[in-house]
């Protein structure tokens, strides 16, 4: 094929005419790649190419890779495909003030990971020549701007001119609609193709699998239609597409936004339409290079080269000879690992992930390729050289002990299984949960002896685990505010305007330490309950309130909403805590739950509080000092002239008076390197008479037991170390296991009243408990959430047990089980359906205990209910007490129709003498 040079235009969807439309002139012209086996096109080269294709021909906007870990979308563990970081765009949510909300056409090369989530690679890597969790997504999208025919016409005049693919090779498919969904098949995608050329042979339909892009369980998805590539050619292979084969393979995904996914799984239609378009890298350079392998390209060949002589220098054959698949596998989790921007392996969601990566690379490397330990961190040179990333292997000495101890219950299982060919599930949980093996790396080790893993049991016990930890998740994450493309058009509508924020910024320091926010007076202009807006909410009710200014920092940058209250003008002694706050299309949300009534049009005055330190920060805190035990840092000691001493950096002092000379204390710097200015790390250093350690690991352990705020920004802390820290750590985990176990007979236990009583009763002894004991703060907050969560779970059965009492007693006499609340709801009932009527209620216990409880009509002058109470309880042998109206006591009887005829005959005699 010739080199030529190539007017890009667009097809008009007329099959008949098929006339061209080309752009405006003076556009820089593209020359296309001359394509053929082989081709020496570098991969750089056809990033570059596809980027100028799009801005100079077409007028897209450059867009820069947003980071693999997203930012401010708690829904993605990473970044998983180009289109995430304008997912604000495609819900119609993005803040309308931003440089985002220009965007019309865009493009760019995202990185991607799909390690975790509906997008998971992890399990394909090493299996086909073509999955891989990292890699690089090119792509162009249109924000309302073009759709469907247009979308089509440039990715096929990118791929047949200017990387100069043979269209013979080409096939399309279409989303061929899904009857139990309501969807129609997409034939206007299907006249598209036929309209630029493509034969009707290669455009083929498929369901919601393959043509129907979702990025995940919920938010904006839509059909698509694919481009696949035969890396054979000369036949007619239509039956391989989306079939797994090697030799046919998807390279470029254009999905045409049109949905949100819901979270009750249904189908909203978005406010307008958009177009997404993705094709990876890698597999677009193993076309132009003429590899049937990605791995074979100059995106991994360096890498691969490392591997080799850091780890198994005998490979010399092809990527897939021999020990090639998990060689890959391991090349490529490295890579990956070290490329996130950011992102080490430690405690936390997304970056247990990354560890859960690292550690499937290590456990490659050490026991299949036969490398000595550290041999990862000789590979990070050449990963820096390709993608300018890093890698930290950080606690890898603790999992290869781990590896070690696992491997061998794992070998010692093997054996004793008497010929079984199924893993013990109970087994493969326990490694899990006490070493932290990752399921699907054991699940893979026990493959490779020929054995599969037992998921029935598996899947049981992660069920089992899930529903003990649900209920607090679920109050942890409950939030009825849902501002999305239904609600934001309404507010626009409505003329609302976006919420003025600059109150904000308006604080200043007082001479008294304390930080000082002005007063902000402000409107409520919206009320927002579950998916839509309300003109006024009742007292108890969750909702979403939007002011027309407001002084709380949003939820964004990294950093945390801002926690106080708001007052109505008319009810200023009645709170309305803030519970959460996020910027939502230009508007301020203030999430709360309505103490009293608020209806559109109130005014409010907003305020602040001060903060006490999360849970995450008391554990960074703690740890940092640990870090420092465990570095086992020197303690210099020095007298110093005081004016020397006070010049030091960062020296800290208390307002005291010091002796001259003072006495220098600095832990782990050299004094005589602080003064020279020559200390590189952050430094404790003070002055302090006072008699000190002379090696921190003599710390042994440190662990905050208290802390509280006791000006704006300003923590005082109270920690043990030593042993009392190691008691302390003890204390704590003995309370856990008994709030779990707390946790579990609530989520199991029988629906008895007396039984959930009890619950609730332990519940308040273990909250006092961990109020008082000595344990982790960060714990204690922790473990405090979780009861009061138990204890509001509780509180409801019991008051659903109690309603459905109450409605037993319609149709029976007092039952010798019934509560004194239940007696007196009881005669609440009874009062509530005969207005006017004196009421008393007995109800004798097995016991021979008697639960008295009255009602008399409000202003009833013969007696009150407390005389009633009193006087029926007394003669019973016990007492009563209550107000004029109600009452309620105990007292004892053999015979409960005597003590009920006297009630009578009392009541009776004072109506008498009135």
């Amino acid at each position: 094929m010739a080199a030529t040079v190539f007017h890009f235009g667009l097809w008009s969807n007329v099959r008949v005419k098929a006339k061209r439309l080309f752009f405006a002139s003076g556009v820089r012209e593209l020359r296309a790649c001359r394509w053929r086996e082989g081709s020496t096109l570098t991969s750089s080269a056809a990033r570059r190419m596809f980027i100028e294709f799009f801005k100079e021909r077409h007028g897209h906007r450059v867009v820069p890779s947003a980071p693999v870990r997203p930012r401010g979308d708690p829904s993605l563990l990473f970044v998983n495909a180009g289109m995430n970081q304008f997912k604000p765009i495609f819900l119609g949510t993005v803040d309308p003030r931003s440089e985002m909300a220009r965007y019309r056409r865009v493009v760019n090369s995202q990185k991607c990971v799909r390690a975790g989530g509906k997008h998971n690679d992890l399990d394909d890597v090493g299996r086909d020549v073509y999955h891989h969790t990292f890699f690089e997504m090119l792509g162009n999208w249109s924000f309302g701007d073009y759709f469907k025919e247009e979308a089509c016409a440039m990715a096929w005049q990118l791929l047949t001119g200017s990387y100069g693919i043979p269209r013979d090779r080409l096939y399309v498919s279409y989303f061929g609609g899904d009857r139990t969904l309501g969807l129609e098949a997409d034939e206007e995608t299907r006249e598209i193709w036929l309209n630029i050329g493509v034969q009707p042979n290669r455009i083929l339909p498929f369901g919601m699998k393959d043509n129907f892009w979702e990025m995940g369980e919920t938010g904006p998805c839509g059909p698509c239609t694919e481009i696949h590539y035969d890396h054979v050619g000369g036949r007619d292979v239509a039956h391989l597409v989306n079939s797994d084969s090697s030799d046919v393979v998807e390279i470029w995904n254009l999905v045409f936004m049109q949905y949100s996914r819901e979270a009750d799984g249904s189908l909203r239609a978005l406010h307008q339409h958009s177009v997404d378009t993705g094709m990876g890298l890698e597999r677009l350079v193993a076309v132009l290079q003429g590899k049937r392998s990605n791995y074979d390209t100059d995106l991994f060949t360096p890498l691969f080269s490392a591997i080799q002589q850091v780890c198994y220098r005998g490979c010399g054959k092809g990527m897939m000879d021999g020990k090639v698949v998990p060689t890959v596998k391991f090349g490529f989790h490295i890579l990956t690992e070290s490329l996130n921007h950011n992102a080490y392996p430690c405690v936390c969601v997304y970056r247990l992930v990354l560890r859960h990566i690292l550690r499937r690379a290590v456990r490659f490397s050490t026991e299949v390729l036969k490398s000595t330990p550290g041999s990862l961190s000789k590979l990070v040179p050449t990963v820096v050289h390709i993608l300018s990333g890093i890698a930290n292997d950080e606690g890898l000495s603790q999992f290869l002990s781990s590896l070690k101890q696992g491997r061998r219950v794992i070998d010692r299982t093997l054996q004793n299984m008497n010929g079984s060919t199924v893993f013990p599930g109970s087994v493969a949980w326990s490694l899990h949960c006490h070493l932290g093996f990752p399921l699907d790396l054991l699940r893979l080790m026990v493959e490779e002896k020929g054995v599969a893993m037992d998921t029935e049991a598996l899947d049981r016990l992660a069920l089992e685990n899930k529903k003990v930890r649900a209920q607090t998740q679920a109050s942890e994450h409950d939030s009825c505010v849902d501002l999305d493309v239904k609600v934001l058009p309404e507010l626009q509508g409505l003329g609302i305007t976006y919420t003025n924020d600059l109150p904000k910024y308006q604080y200043s320091l007082g001479q008294d330490g304390r930080y000082v926010f002005l007063p902000c007076h402000a409107t409520i202009q919206a009320l927002i309950c579950g998916q839509g807006l309300v003109p006024e909410v009742e007292k108890g009710q969750r909702c979403g309130v939007i002011f027309d200014k407001t002084c709380f920092y949003t939820e964004q940058g990294g950093q945390d909403h801002d926690q106080g209250y708001f007052t109505q003008e008319i009810l200023p002694d009645v709170l309305f805590p803030v519970e959460q706050v996020h910027l939502v299309g230009g508007y301020v949300v203030h999430q709360v739950t309505a103490t009293e009534r608020l209806k559109r049009g109130d005014q409010v005055q907003l305020f602040l509080d001060e903060r006490s330190l999360s849970i995450q920060q008391l554990q960074e805190i703690e740890k940092m000092i640990r870090d420092i035990i465990e570095g086992n840092e020197p303690v210099y000691i020095e007298e110093l002239p005081l004016k020397v001493a006070k010049g030091i950096p960062g020296l800290r002092t208390v307002d005291e008076v010091y002796p001259d000379p003072a006495r220098v204390v600095s832990v782990g710097v050299p004094i005589a390197d602080l003064l020279k200015g020559h200390n590189n790390k952050p430094a404790s250093v003070e002055l302090c008479c006072g008699t000190h350690l002379l090696m921190t690991g003599e710390i042994q352990d440190f662990v905050v037991v208290s802390e509280r705020q006791i000006a704006k920004g300003v923590s005082r802390i109270v920690a043990v170390t030593g042993a009392q820290a190691k008691e302390a750590r003890e204390a704590g985990r003995v309370l856990e296991c008994e709030v779990d176990s707390l946790r579990v007979r609530l989520t199991a236990a029988s629906p008895s009243l007396p039984g959930i009583h009890r619950l609730s009763k332990e519940a308040g002894l273990l909250i006092d408990a961990v109020e008082n004991t000595a344990i982790p703060q960060w714990q204690r907050r922790e473990l405090s959430n979780q009861l009061k969560s138990l204890q509001r779970s509780s509180n409801t059965m019991i008051r659903k047990l109690e309603i459905a009492e109450v409605q037993c007693h319609h149709n029976r006499p007092p039952h010798s089980n019934d509560s004194s609340s239940v007696v007196m709801k009881t005669v609440n009932q009874y009062s509530d359906q005969a207005p006017g009527v004196m009421v008393m209620l007995l109800s004798h216990q097995e016991s021979g205990k008697v639960l008295c409880a009255c009602q008399v009509p409000k202003g009833f002058s013969a007696f009150s209910a407390n005389d009633w109470a009193l006087a029926v309880c007394a003669h019973l042998g016990g007492n009563a007490g209550g107000s004029d109206t109600v009452a309620k006591g105990t007292g004892s009887a053999v015979d409960i129709a005597e003590a009920i005829q006297w009630a009578r005959n009392f009541a009776e005699g004072r109506m008498q003498q009135r």
